[in-house]
């Protein structure tokens, strides 16, 4: 049973890793699942461990997956530097389609140095729209971080 997990795993990552018609949560989550399942296998040797690994390595590449892209995490800093407070700034993501709408709250200190700024934050990616609210606050080197 062993000896075909592995060849398994890697032809179902390799296939998974070339489907265009999958969005990056899913393709995230296919190679996660492989992923999780070599690693379950290389610590556990035995089935158990190799499915819980391909469990947490499903959750783990979908969420990664789904995250913004590096253009997307652009945008959201600029709002984050240069927005006004209450105004939306907009824009679609030229690679995926995907849109945003974000609007920041006035900024606040942290602490005396440390400026935050929330922003809510209007998605739509796959066409369905989601609402969620994200926190940046400004580290020792002068960049936006967002907050966990």
């Amino acid at each position: 049973m062993k000896k075909f997990i592995l060849p398994f795993l890697l032809v179902t990552a390799i296939s998974l890793s070339g489907c265009s018609q999958m969005n990056k949560g899913q393709t995230g989550a296919g190679i996660g699942a492989a992923s999780g399942a070599l690693i379950g296998q290389a610590i556990g040797h035995d089935s158990q461990a190799t499915l819980i690994g391909a469990a947490v390595g499903t959750m783990l590449g979908y969420i990664v997956g789904n995250e913004m892209d590096k253009y997307d995490k652009e945008q959201l800093n600029h709002v984050y530097e240069r927005g006004i407070s209450g105004q939306s700034n907009a824009w679609r993501n030229p690679d995926n389609g995907n849109t945003y709408k974000v609007t920041p709250s006035k900024p606040y200190y942290e602490t005396k140095d440390k400026p935050c700024r929330q922003a809510e934050i209007l998605a739509t990616i796959d066409g369905k729209t989601e609402k969620t609210y994200s926190t940046a606050c400004r580290n020792v080197d002068g960049q936006w971080e967002l907050q966990n």
